[in-house]
């Protein structure tokens, strides 16, 4: 067996400035791909009207983006690490241009799904190189929580800030700029990448890979995404949604099986020995499981309930992105402290409790009496989320396991967005069509289904704060990343 060892960061004779102006390439990169998770649900109805597309298919145009986007994280991560983190990043980042371009030029609605696809392929590519370029850029310690702190608000903000520009570009510009507004941000972060990001990779005799695993797992996460996404049409309970998650759990089954024996692993099962690592994960998948969901239902209901234009959609929630921006050095400080696993927690109460405080919106609500207080609310429990989850996801892991464990945080909250979004519309659903059974005015229908859905992801959020306590130990997000080794 060839010796492993872990390349030494390239960047340690780098001044600062040079760290941080790569790190704002990367960041803007990673903000583009969360964007992009929300831009377009605002205009989806444009998209709709323009494009002659039928309800059904329309899904498809978010649907198609986290399907590609969860499913190939793990697979990007590894690649990552093991052919280079700015070589990947580089792929990725000209993928996604380009499908982007292909997105806004798209006249039918066979060419914009294909290449949402694409767009989700180059994100998941992207994602997880960028993440493991910053860990390694950045000595573990207060220098990389301030890294990752920023990284984290990049996060918390990416997904409302996405909603906003889909409201603005769809109504003064029109439904293709949401997708030409990545091409020229994505050609100067590729211009800007070769010259400020460092390149680093695995140090190995020779390279192994596990095409049975990447396979097993690809493929399972992939199913996984597209079973429930597509559940709440097709009903859970179908043969069809059945057959789908089974033969997802088979192949997720046999790739634990293949981890298990194969000499180099695409994900070592050992990185899980750190509980913190397990814990952040779990956290990672409940928070994208109630604030994506929360994002999703939010902007139903403000469409089809109160009336709202995409515009009017995607500007109310600046309540929830300014906040979240004005209390990021806040989170960012007390994290530095020490106080990494009480801010996580605060920041998961938070997000379920503003998320519950929604439950009471009514038929004829208003923006400030009825939607201000639970956005400025959770707003600021993305802030104390997630910047000490992309902490925690990274505590403790070497070198070498960088681009894996950057891929597998991202696919915890990819998942758990899918998850979020699919069980929140279903219970949506659901009793929308009961309150219609029984005689329910349409508007008060609706809103008796989002109330229960807001239910739902505030208690997926609020289940975040027992895993906390549970599994995150403070003194792994303290241990310098020298002291573990595979």
């Amino acid at each position: 067996m060839s010796q492993i060892s872990a390349a030494p960061p390239m960047t340690r004779g780098t001044k600062e400035v040079h760290r941080w102006r790569a790190f704002t390439v990367l960041a803007v990169a990673f903000f583009m791909t969360i964007a992009d998770l929300a831009i377009v649900n605002v205009a989806l109805p444009t998209i709709g009207r323009k494009l002659h597309m039928a309800e059904s298919d329309l899904q498809w145009v978010v649907t198609g983006y986290g399907l590609t986007f969860g499913g190939f994280l793990l697979l990007g991560g590894r690649a990552a690490d093991l052919l280079g983190r700015r070589r990947i990043l580089l792929a990725g980042l000209a993928l996604f241009t380009a499908a982007s371009l292909g997105c806004g030029l798209a006249t039918a609605e066979g060419l914009l799904i294909a290449m949402r696809f694409v767009q989700g392929l180059g994100a998941a590519i992207v994602v997880p190189a960028a993440l493991s370029i910053v860990m390694n850029m950045f000595p573990e310690g207060a220098e990389r929580n301030r890294a990752l702190g920023a990284w984290g608000a990049t996060g918390a903000s990416g997904a409302t800030v996405g909603v906003i520009a889909g409201g603005l570009l769809t109504r003064y510009a029109g439904w293709q700029y949401i997708f030409f507004l990545n091409v020229p941000i994505g050609a100067a972060a590729l211009l800007l990448a070769p010259r400020v990001v460092p390149e680093s990779r695995l140090a190995t005799a020779r390279r192994r890979y596990d095409p049975f695993g990447a396979v097993t797992v690809t493929g399972g996460l992939s199913l996984l995404v597209y079973a429930i996404s597509t559940a709440p049409q097709a009903g859970w309970a179908s043969i069809r949604t059945v057959t789908l998650l089974a033969v997802c759990a088979a192949l997720l089954v046999t790739f634990l099986i293949i981890e298990a024996r194969v000499e180099a692993p695409l994900m070592p099962l050992r990185i899980f020995r750190l509980r913190t690592l397990a814990g952040a994960n779990a956290v990672g998948l409940l928070l994208g499981g109630s604030f994506f969901a929360f994002i999703f239902i939010g902007t139903l209901y403000m469409q089809q309930v109160l009336g709202y234009s995409a515009l009017q959609a995607g500007l109310a929630w600046l309540a929830a992105t300014l906040t979240s921006v004005a209390f990021a050095g806040l989170a960012q400080a007390l994290v530095t402290r020490g106080s990494a696993k009480l801010v996580m927690a605060a920041g998961m109460a938070l997000i379920g409790g503003g998320v519950l405080w929604a439950t009471a919106v009514p038929v004829h609500g208003h923006f400030w009496a009825n939607l201000a207080g639970p956005f400025v609310i959770v707003g600021i429990g993305t802030a104390f989320a997630f910047i000490p989850v992309s902490i925690a996801a990274l505590a403790g892991v070497a070198e070498q396991q960088a681009g894996l464990a950057s891929g597998l945080i991202n696919t915890s909250q990819q998942l758990g967005g899918a998850i979020g979004v699919a069980v929140a519309s279903t219970i949506a659903a659901s009793r929308v069509t009961t309150l219609l059974h029984q005689g329910t005015a349409p508007a008060a229908a609706l809103t008796g289904g989002f109330q229960w859905a807001f239910w739902a992801c505030g208690l997926i959020g609020l289940a975040a704060v027992p895993v906390t306590f549970l599994l995150v130990r403070r003194s792994d997000l303290a241990r310098a990343a020298a002291a573990i080794r595979y």
